[in-house]
């Protein structure tokens, strides 16, 4: 058993796409999500004419990223509500991190494809997803709309494991995940134009076995948090920034 205060093994691979304008594939553990970011020179229709852009996501599982395949949501012919869910939090998560204004009238998109699903999909979409946000406004020469970095981390707390401290464990694989007394997702954003304290996008915190005390919610923040930081450096180095 890993130590409370560490994640699974991170790898962040970016230009793996040759066509979009920035692509990353995110390896957590064996979770792992091809992540890519698109521009395009228009808005949705109902924001025209406003001078702003706009962030949207999608994402979805390969049939094959569990252990039994799932069949294609486009082959059932709707989304899982599960699916919509997912996207709509990467994509309020995402734009945290631009100056809509500063972007101008350009859309975003972020396609998240799991390739691999071993707990903690969410957050590595959206871990992956600014790295290739990041690169595709580097490579339109629009940095100056980033302005925050954002990423996600999962935190729980195990029962009956004396090896974690408080019980608590950062960054779940699925059997962990499955296993949880209490799971939470948590987003973080901090501003790229200097050191400052993370602040919180979103903490999604659920009681699966049983309630937990504010003592504890405050714990599991505070280790969600330190997660997060050091999701950020790497992301720091894969695109390249200060």
């Amino acid at each position: 058993m890993r130590l409370s205060e560490e994640s699974r093994s991170l790898a962040l691979e970016t230009g793996v796409q040759l066509h979009a304008e920035g692509s990353c594939l995110v390896r957590l553990g064996n979770t792992h999500v091809l992540c890519s970011a698109s521009l395009e020179d228009r808005v949705p229709e109902w924001m025209r004419g406003r001078g702003k852009g706009w962030i949207t996501s999608e994402y979805g599982m390969l049939p094959r990223a569990t252990h039994t395949r799932s069949a294609r949501e486009a082959a059932k012919g709707r989304q899982q509500g599960r699916t919509v869910e997912i996207q709509r939090l990467i994509g309020r998560s995402l734009r945290q991190a631009v100056d809509l204004a500063a972007l101008g009238e350009v859309q975003l998109t972020l396609d998240c494809d799991v390739v691999n699903a071993d707990g903690g999909t969410r957050c590595a979409s959206i871990t992956g997803a600014w790295v290739a946000l990041a690169l595709a406004l580097k490579a339109r020469g629009l940095e100056r709309a980033l302005i925050n970095q954002v990423a996600a981390v999962s935190v729980g707390i195990l029962e009956g494991c004396p090896g974690l401290r408080q019980g608590l464990i950062l960054d779940l694989e699925y059997e962990e995940d499955h296993r949880a007394a209490v799971d939470c997702n948590l987003v973080a954003s901090l501003p790229t134009g200097g050191a400052s304290e993370l602040s919180v996008v979103e903490f999604q915190s659920t009681g699966e076995g049983r309630s937990f005390s504010r003592t504890e919610a405050t714990a599991l923040l505070d280790l969600g948090l330190k997660g997060c930081a050091a999701l950020m450096e790497a992301q720091r180095k894969a695109v390249a920034l200060g």
